[in-house]
């Protein structure tokens, strides 16, 4: 499974995940930086991955709104408001985990997913 992170998670996350061999890339390294959430989705999509993001609620409609518009999905994975933003390790672990958990190539289209601690 390949990782998109919405850019409001800290790039050195997508760094700890390529340091263990998982498919991660950032908003902030490729040039997405202050682009509106379905810009974000749209982009994750379009390379076939899931969006990472601590921003539930706006993903959420965006899922919806996508499903309902039979548009490219390629699922979301929420990161808790539980984890500090600045505990990067811990949530790249967690990202680890469930990667370990999916061993198909994405998520099924459309799925909300929740990372545990």
């Amino acid at each position: 499974m390949k990782y998109y992170l919405d850019e409001d998670l800290s790039p050195k996350i997508a760094e700890i995940l390529r340091k263990n061999h998982i498919d991660a890339v950032s908003a902030h390294e490729v040039g997405m930086l202050q682009a509106a959430d379905i810009e974000q989705l749209e982009r994750a999509s379009s390379e076939s991955r899931c969006l990472v993001t601590r921003n539930r609620n706006d993903f959420i409609c965006l899922t919806v709104q996508f499903f309902n518009e039979h548009r490219p999905h390629t699922g979301v994975l929420i990161v808790p408001y539980t984890l500090p933003g600045d505990r990067f390790l811990t949530i790249a672990k967690a990202i680890i985990k469930h990667h370990s958990k999916h061993s198909k190539d994405t998520m099924e289209p459309y799925a909300i997913d929740f990372i545990e601690a």
